[in-house]
């Protein structure tokens, strides 16, 4: 049979019927090949996908998702696929999804929440099962549509408080920020800045609780905070050391929302001869690739990001296997990592 022949007399499109018929089997068969391999034998299987590749036939999965109920899709939106925090969480994600069966769809929203509403529109096309969201500061429109459809969320990197409607899996920012900072204080110094960027709002958090550990020893001095929403790297860090101590040489500490604003300061302060910890003490957060290796190296907040990919796509599946959730909300905590940055 040729090819055009193949193709659906309307569509040109190749269909289920199509396959089935050169492979000599039901469609319902390709349909399980397709879906649930481990129930089709192996050679029949391999035929079949064989047989798929060579006519150029791909799952229709807004069709197949109205036929089963089950589209097997999970669409998981993110801030940034440059900022290696997110692509640990969607690595953990993708571990669990891959091994129980599911699609993952990725979109990038670019920090706007915004672009998260358009995106969550777009993909609501796919028919997914659940969705994956980061943190909880969402468009009423993206509540509303997760009710209205009805579709399972999971919120990730930070936690919903108890009671609340639906799943999230995370830490708290506010509390990672106040220790981190605490953590400055209880080393001796007294001059302690707060460097931030991106300012998103887990940022925002982080910085807050930052604040709040200076006003809780009395001594937190607005002067001393530099927030500004340029993307966060380690030039960007740099230059705001630079800037920090100049108009405020007698700084002798700083808590950066970022491990790469942090690590940008760990290098200038090396170049402008600035004595790390002895003048000047620096802590980062996440504890990013490369922290441990600075010189001398990075006292931080050690963030459990797989982890949270990992048990939020757990939580997913879970649910959507109808089996009980005891706790929705999860809290998996930071970690301080004292170096010798402190």
């Amino acid at each position: 049979m040729s090819l055009r022949k193949s193709r659906g007399a309307h569509s040109g499109r190749v269909t289920m019927q199509d396959v089935a018929r050169r492979a000599g089997v039901s469609a319902i068969t390709v349909s399980r090949a397709l879906r649930d391999p481990d129930k089709v034998a192996p050679a029949l299987r391999e035929r079949i996908e064989a047989l798929c590749n060579e006519m150029g036939y791909v799952v229709h999965h807004a069709a197949s998702a109205l036929a089963s109920a089950r589209s097997r899709i999970i669409v998981a939106l993110i801030p940034s696929l440059s900022n290696v925090v997110f692509v640990d969480i969607v690595a953990g994600i993708k571990e669990h999804l891959d091994a129980n069966g599911y699609h993952l769809l990725v979109g990038v929203t670019g920090y706007s929440q915004d672009a998260e509403e358009a995106l969550l529109r777009t993909y609501l096309r796919h028919a997914p099962d659940g969705i994956i969201l980061t943190g909880i500061d969402h468009n009423p429109g993206v509540w509303d549509l997760l009710q209205s459809r009805g579709i399972p969320a999971v919120h990730t990197i930070e936690t919903l408080p108890a009671g609340e409607p639906g799943m999230s899996v995370g830490f708290s920012q506010y509390e990672s920020g106040h220790a981190a900072t605490r953590h400055l204080i209880e080393r001796g110094y007294r001059r302690i800045g707060i460097i931030g960027a991106q300012l998103d709002p887990r940022s925002l958090r982080r910085c807050e609780g930052g604040r709040q550990a200076l006003r809780d020893a009395d001594l937190y001095d607005p002067a001393l905070e530099i927030m500004t929403p340029q993307k966060s790297s380690i030039a960007l860090g740099a230059d705001l050391l630079a800037q920090q101590l100049t108009h405020h040489p007698d700084c002798d500490a700083i808590f950066f929302c970022n491990d790469d604003l942090a690590q940008g300061a760990v290098f200038q302060s090396a170049r402008l001869g600035v004595a790390v910890p002895g003048k000047l003490g620096l802590v980062g957060f996440h504890d990013l690739a490369g922290s441990a290796w600075t010189t001398p190296p990075l006292s931080t907040i050690a963030t459990p990001r797989f982890d949270i990919g990992d048990t939020a796509a757990t939580l997913l599946t879970r649910h959507l296997a109808g089996e009980p959730i005891d706790a929705p909300h999860i809290d998996l905590g930071f970690t301080l990592v004292r170096r010798q940055t402190t």
